[in-house]
């Protein structure tokens, strides 16, 4: 077992336009549909990263509520067939989320919060030959890469976010909760 790699969990992401092509039900089928083992591995039952994680198609690049759930119960049916690679949970003191990540990407994993509302997690599933697949994010991204977005909650103290990679396979996300009142007043601060 390897020591954990940290991440750099960033707050701006200046990838022009990203997400701006959204992932829809019946192209995410046909993509699914071509039987490649990796595209299964990364977007398949019980990823993070799958469409179809929430039990009905979700699109990853839109912000999910994920905290708001339990993940015993949404997670249930995955659980009892060993098919999922996630889990979340929460403490007195921080939200946890646990995911494995897919495809050769694993060490191009990035963490960033948007506006302090959202976290997204990203990365490079597929290897990049071809120069216009650099901006990834702002075209068919599923073809070369994953994201999942979640909301954070009120109480999401944003700015100590933790990540890590353990074994190069698997992410540990920590999300420290903050008192909601000096959490608003630092938001506020922030965007002035």
């Amino acid at each position: 077992m390897t020591s954990p790699k940290q991440l750099e969990v960033q707050s701006e992401d200046r990838t022009p336009q990203k997400w701006c092509i959204s992932l829809r039900e019946d192209k995410f089928e046909n993509f699914l549909s071509q039987g490649n083992p990796t595209v299964n591995k990364v977007f398949g039952d019980g990823s993070l990263f799958s469409p179809f994680l929430f039990r009905k198609f979700f699109d990853p690049s839109d912000a999910f509520p994920l905290w708001e759930l339990e993940s015993d119960i949404l997670l249930s049916h995955l659980r009892s067939s060993g098919q999922t690679t996630v889990d979340w949970s929460q403490t007195d003191k921080e939200y946890v989320l646990k995911a494995e990540l897919p495809g050769v990407g694993k060490n191009s994993a990035q963490v960033y919060v948007e506006n302090g509302k959202v976290v997204e997690i990203s990365g490079l599933w597929r290897n990049q030959r071809e120069p216009k697949a650099r901006e990834w994010k702002s075209g068919h991204w599923w073809e070369h890469g994953f994201v999942r977005r979640l909301e954070l909650p009120e109480n999401a103290d944003w700015r100590r976010i933790e990540a890590c990679v353990n074994d190069d396979i698997y992410l540990e996300i920590r999300i420290p909760k903050c008192d909601i009142s000096r959490g608003k007043e630092e938001g506020a601060a922030h965007s002035e």
